[in-house]
C-alpha cells in the first residue's frame, strides 16, 4: 500500500510487542510542506472536516507550483561571481541593528557578516545567494541588471513627454530610499488647515506610508528570475503608479489584495530580511494597509491590477491639488483674522476690521488679508467697497 503512494511518502512503520507473540504496527506520517501534494494510485486526494474526496485539478497544479517554487527559487540560488566583499556590509550591521531593535533578531546576533548571512538564510554551504544580491549587493552587472529602479515624471496623464526620468540599480534598500526622495521632488504637496491653530501644513498628496508599503511590497514581490524587469514608479498629473514584474503567486487574485488574505510571499527570504527591518508585517495585510491609509486621507481606494506580466497599484487622489507649497508664518493679528472669518461665512473689510481687539491701520489689514489669500487661506469676492472675504478651506484650491 505504501508503494502506491507518489512521491515516496515519508511514513515510518514501528512494531510494538506485546504479551502473548502479539504486537502492534504503529504507522507515523510526517508531511514536510516541500512534498505536497502526494498521490495514491495516480489520484490525489484531500480531507475537509470529516469528508475524504478527490482533490480538484486546479488545487492539485497549484500545490504543484508551490513545491516547485519552495525548492527551486531564485532568490535561494548561488550568485553568479559574487563574493561576501561584494556585498555592503555597513548595510548588513545596520540591519542587524534595526532587527534587534525591533525584536525581530535577537541581541546576540554578533557583527560577523557571515554569521548574519547565515542566520538570515542568505548564504548556504559557503556560497551566497542571490537574495543576499538584492539586499546587499554593491555590483551588479552584468549578473543582475534586474536590480533596477526606473523612476518618471510626465508631463499630462499619459507617458508622451517626460519631466524626469531617471534609471538607478542598486540594492533593494538603496533603491527604496531613492524612491521615497523621488516622490518627494515630485509629488504634489497638499496644505491643510490645522485645527483651532489656523496654521497651514504641507502634506504630500498620497500618505507616506501608504507610498512606502506599495514600494516594499514591489521590492519584495516581484519576479526577479526576470533579467529585464525592473520596480517602476510613475508621476502623471492624475495618478501615480508603481509596477513590478511578475505576476500575482499562488492562485491569489486582484480582488483578494483589498480583503484578508493569506501572506504568500515569491520571496520569503528577501521578505523576511524586510520583516526584521521592520519594514512588513508577516500577515498579508500590506495592501489592505494600502488601502485605509488612502481611503483615511480621503483619496479613492487605489487600485491593484495585473496585465502584460506584471503588478501594479495605481494612487488616484480625491481632486487636483496644485504642486506648491505654502509657508505658514503667520502673526498674531493674521491668525486673529482668521478666527474671526472662521465664525461667519463672509464678512466686509469694514466687518473684519471692527471685530479685532486692537485694529490696526487699513493699508496693514489689506496687506495682511492679501498675504493670507496669497498663501491660500482666504478669498474674496467683489471689487472696492462691496468686496467680502471668507476662509477658504483645502478642498476650494
Amino acid at each position: 500500500m505504501l508503494d502506491k503512494f507518489e512521491p515516496p511518502a515519508p511514513i515510518d512503520l514501528e512494531r510494538v510487542p506485546l504479551k502473548g507473540g502479539r504486537e502492534i504496527i504503529v504507522l507515523r506520517a510526517t508531511s514536510p510542506g516541500d512534498s505536497l501534494p502526494f498521490t495514491f494510485s495516480g489520484r490525489s486526494y484531500q480531507r475537509v472536516g470529516s469528508i475524504t474526496s478527490v482533490m480538484p485539478q486546479q488545487r492539485y497544479q497549484q500545490l504543484l507550483l508551490e513545491r516547485v517554487h519552495s525548492r527551486y527559487r531564485w532568490e535561494n540560488e548561488p550568485a553568479t561571481g559574487i563574493g561576501i566583499n561584494e556585498l555592503d556590509h555597513e548595510e548588513i550591521l545596520r540591519t542587524v541593528r534595526l532587527g534587534i531593535e525591533t525584536g525581530r533578531l535577537p541581541e546576540s546576533t554578533g557583527n560577523n557578516v557571515d554569521d548574519i548571512l547565515e542566520r538570515l538564510g542568505l548564504r548556504q554551504e559557503g556560497r551566497i545567494l542571490n537574495g543576499a544580491v538584492v539586499l546587499f549587493g554593491t555590483r551588479f552587472l552584468p549578473y543582475y541588471p534586474q536590480c533596477q529602479l526606473r523612476l518618471a515624471r510626465f508631463r499630462g496623464i499619459d507617458k508622451s513627454e517626460f519631466l524626469d526620468q531617471r534609471q538607478l540599480e542598486g540594492h533593494a534598500f538603496h533603491l527604496l530610499d531613492e524612491a521615497m526622495l523621488f516622490l518627494r521632488r515630485h509629488l504634489p504637496v497638499a496644505g491643510r488647515i490645522l485645527p483651532g491653530l489656523f496654521e497651514r501644513e504641507d502634506e504630500p498628496l498620497f500618505p507616506v506610508a501608504a507610498l512606502r508599503e506599495a514600494m516594499v511590497n514591489a521590492l519584495c514581490h516581484r519576479d526577479y528570475a526576470h533579467a529585464g524587469g525592473a520596480v517602476s514608479l510613475a508621476v502623471y498629473d492624475d495618478r501615480l503608479e508603481v509596477w513590478s514584474d511578475g505576476m500575482l503567486p499562488f492562485g491569489l487574485r486582484v480582488e483578494d489584495l483589498k480583503r484578508n488574505h493569506t501572506s504568500r510571499p515569491r520571496n520569503p527570504l528577501i521578505a523576511g530580511v524586510f520583516y526584521r527591518r521592520g519594514l512588513v508585517e508577516r500577515w498579508g495585510r500590506g495592501t489592505q494597509k494600502i488601502v485605509e491609509l488612502c481611503v483615511k486621507a480621503g483619496h479613492p481606494e487605489p487600485e491593484f491590477i495585473e496585465q502584460a506580466g506584471a503588478v501594479g497599484v495605481r494612487f488616484l487622489p480625491s481632486g487636483y491639488i496644485a504642486p506648491h507649497r505654502v509657508a505658514h508664518d503667520l502673526t498674531k493679528r493674521q491668525r486673529e483674522v482668521l478666527q474671526i472669518l472662521a465664525g461667519a461665512p463672509r464678512l466686509s473689510f469694514r466687518e473684519i476690521r471692527a471685530q479685532l481687539p486692537t485694529p490696526p491701520p487699513d493699508r496693514t489689514l489689506r496687506e495682511d488679508l492679501l498675504h493670507l489669500k496669497k498663501l491660500g487661506l482666504v478669498g474674496s469676492e467683489g471689487h472696492g467697497r462691496g468686496a467680502v472675504w471668507f476662509l477658504k478651506e483645502a478642498q476650494d484650491e
